[in-house]
């Protein structure tokens, strides 16, 4: 029996319905829109890194505008190569790559202690390399991440980052009109826009209402005086960083053993990301994908290190993103990164982007950051919490992870080690999720039978 062989259309159909949402490429301009969202989403906690840093330093403006340039090429390079990926380097999947939070103190520290920036950049280099050898230890970690701590940890990420959402909101930290209603009102309104776009809006533009949103908040923000313009005007139109622009590194030990504390700590926080956007695009996060996605990041921080910048991990930021708008395209985030190495190439752009009033951006973000939140939630949802422990792993990890966030001093007479890792609510939680599923999932307890099964949710 002859069969007809399948028609163009068919294999077309056949082809498409088998790639993955993850790889889809959507047109231009659904690229530009979702890409520009992600920019916005995290551009503030992109520059903050710098500006802290160089404030603490007390460097000049130029100097200062330098270090923000720099990052965002930097940033826009390393989401490139998490995203896109080449052999083993980058778990390709919508991932924005950006400045670690968790290195700032020890930054600040190396900086104004007499090393300088070359003793940072040192510092920097030797975590970088110290990431891309320890990925595949970390990658061999997967199992200690069942969903009962992966759901934690995505409910720990979403509780943290909505204290940023709501210093934004009251007008960002250090303002002068800090808490101002205006500036609540700004965000309050802000946020009904998203609500709004996501709920009668057309799908398209509900995939856009955090973009909708701003702008709307933006055009909204001008004509009552919240925007000032004044750096566009002074911002060049060219910059190009260049390797070692502030001198050669210096590799101090006391620097570096700093960093690599960092290094883990980063490391912890990209884990618990890449698996919660995982989860969210319907492609696990396996051994060998989490320890390529880890060894992009330690990729990212030698180029930071390289090119006057700091170290990066995946942004939570986006996380929530991905999760809002179910635009799983990892090209979206390849646009978006194409942006940002366009930002830190044209400091003029740079700077319209940043004269987003920080109210506009805490609206947008209250609702970013609680769905990573709810994420969580809905991962735990997956896990047996009768006749079991489960519901103290989780209640404990997330008092950890809470506590620092809550009472940013509790640790502050502690070793800055200590510091480093559990001023960090993230790494906080996560660890104490991981230690007490090991200790009331894994380890035998008195009384069970050898052929008593493990607490479901609680191993893998």
């Amino acid at each position: 029996m002859t069969t007809n062989p399948p028609t163009s259309a068919a294999i077309s159909s056949t082809s498409t319905a088998a790639v993955h949402p993850v790889d889809e490429v959507p047109p231009v301009r659904q690229l530009a829109a979702f890409g520009l969202q992600h920019v916005l989403a995290m551009y503030a906690g992109a520059v903050a890194v710098p500006l802290i840093v160089g404030g603490a330093m007390k460097l000049s403006a130029a100097d200062l505008a330098y270090l923000i340039t720099a990052d965002l090429l930097v940033c826009g390079i390393a989401t490139l190569i998490q995203c896109v990926g080449f052999w083993r380097f980058g778990v390709r999947l919508p991932i924005m790559q950006g400045c670690t939070f968790a290195a700032v103190s020890p930054m600040v520290l190396i900086g104004t202690t007499g090393g300088g920036l070359p003793a940072i950049y040192g510092s920097v280099i030797v975590a970088g390399l110290a990431i891309v050898l320890l990925a595949p230890v970390f990658g061999r970690l997967l199992r200690f991440f069942p969903p009962l701590v992966t759901g934690t940890v995505i409910l720990i990420i979403g509780l943290s980052l909505l204290p940023v959402a709501g210093n934004w909101a009251a007008g960002g930290v250090g303002s002068a009109d800090f808490g101002a209603p205006k500036n609540l009102a700004l965000a309050a309104f802000v946020l009904a826009v998203v609500l709004g776009v996501q709920r009668f809006a057309p799908e398209f533009l509900s995939r856009i209402a955090v973009l909708a949103g701003i702008a709307v908040g933006l055009a909204v923000a001008v004509p009552f005086g919240f925007t000032d313009f004044g750096g566009v005007g002074d911002a060049d139109w060219l910059g190009v960083s260049t390797p070692f622009h502030f001198g050669a590194p210096t590799f101090e030990v006391s620097a570096v053993v700093s960093m690599l504390v960092v290094a883990l700590v980063t490391m912890t926080e990209t884990t618990g990301d890449l698996i919660a956007v995982g989860e969210m695009t319907d492609r696990k996060v396996e051994r060998r994908s989490l320890a390529d996605g880890l060894r992009a990041d330690g990729l990212s921080t030698v180029l930071g290190g390289v090119f006057n910048t700091f170290p990066y991990t995946a942004y939570a930021q986006n996380v929530g993103l991905v999760g809002m708008t179910r635009v799983r395209s990892r090209w979206v985030v390849a646009a978006a990164g194409g942006m940002l190495v366009v930002l830190g190439l044209l400091p003029k752009l740079g700077a319209v982007v940043a004269a987003v009033p920080a109210p506009v951006l805490g609206g947008a973000g209250l609702v970013m950051f609680g769905t990573v939140a709810a994420s969580g939630l809905r991962t735990l949802a997956e896990v047996d919490f009768k006749g079991n422990h489960n519901l103290t792993v989780v209640a404990v990890s997330v008092a950890m992870g809470v506590l620092p966030v809550g009472v940013p001093t509790v640790y502050a007479r502690f070793p800055d080690w200590f510091q480093t890792v559990m001023n960090s609510g993230i790494s906080a939680g996560c660890v104490t999720a991981i230690v007490l599923n090991l200790v009331f999932n894994h380890l035998p307890r008195k009384g069970r039978s050898a052929e008593e099964p493990l607490s479901a949710g609680g191993v893998d």
